[in-house]
């Protein structure tokens, strides 16, 4: 027994001219609302600052994608991320307590593990750790020849 299987499922069908179902009711309820603005005002002028950011967004909803993704599923997203719960995380770490009497340990104090038993790595390593521990010095000493 054979079945037919639906082919282009992504593609809406065109029901009002070029308009699918969903753009023609984007597109109504902009204009529904712009009516409505212009009856409550009644100026055409004043209306009009109100009335072009409505349309505005009633066209992007029907026609603007990004990703190709409808406009209305990043407007979707938008409201979740505002009003919707956000869960923080903070790790707390403690830091070891030093007393006025004591200072924090100098830089020759810390134990230097010994990474190989080659001499020449064993040098270089210890060059690149005396010089990121006292930058300062470097700067000093160097000539710009």
């Amino acid at each position: 027994m054979r079945f037919q299987v639906p082919q282009f499922i992504e593609v809406e069908d065109k029901i009002f001219g070029p308009l699918t179902i969903k753009q023609f009711i984007y597109l109504l309820g902009g204009a529904g609302l712009s009516f409505l603005i212009y009856s409550l005002i009644g100026n055409i002028f004043i209306s009009a600052i109100l009335i072009v950011p409505v349309m505005g967004f009633a066209l992007a909803l029907a026609f603007y994608k990004i990703n190709s993704k409808p406009f209305i599923n990043v407007v979707e997203a938008a409201f979740g991320y505002y009003f919707g719960g956000k869960l923080y995380i903070w790790k707390k770490t403690d830091k070891p307590i030093v007393s006025k009497g004591q200072s924090a340990p100098a830089a020759s104090e810390f134990y230097v593990p010994k990474l190989s038993d080659s001499k020449l790595k064993d040098l270089t390593w210890s060059l690149d750790i005396k010089q990121s521990a006292n930058p300062a010095q470097n700067q000093k000493g160097r000539s710009n020849f």
